[in-house]
């Protein structure tokens, strides 16, 4: 079984910065994408950015240029840092990973999910 562990969420001042990490564990046996999203109020889920094996990138087109993403292979670590940070940016945030696992039940690829932290940016 795997556990994504985030932290780092929490309030934040418009135009601050906030650093998400979401650490995984369990029996792993390969990590492939990581990800991040996030659902605000009132609006649906929607990727924020994801990052592969090899640390090539992707962002939703607004967050350009604000939120990086990042991972540490060897800490099984993917990390968000958010810059700039604007009241709209307030939501609940997920980590996501797709990773081989190993347990009794076979050895498979399969998505994982944090339980979500909450940033909320506001004055």
């Amino acid at each position: 079984q795997v556990q994504l562990v985030e932290s780092g969420g929490g309030l934040v001042q418009p135009g601050g910065s906030l650093r998400l990490s979401c650490a995984a564990s369990g029996s792993i046996l390969r990590i492939g994408n990581m990800a991040w999203y996030r659902q605000a109020p009132g609006k649906e889920r929607e990727l924020v950015a994801r990052v592969d094996s090899g640390g090539r990138t992707n962002y939703a087109s607004s967050l350009w240029g604000r939120f990086t993403i990042s991972r540490d292979n060897a800490k099984k670590t993917v990390y968000l840092q958010m810059n700039s940070l604007k009241p709209e940016d307030t939501a609940d945030y997920y980590c996501t990973a797709t990773a081989m696992t190993s347990g009794s039940s076979g050895i498979f690829w399969r998505d994982y999910w944090g339980q979500g932290t909450q940033v909320t940016v506001s004055s």
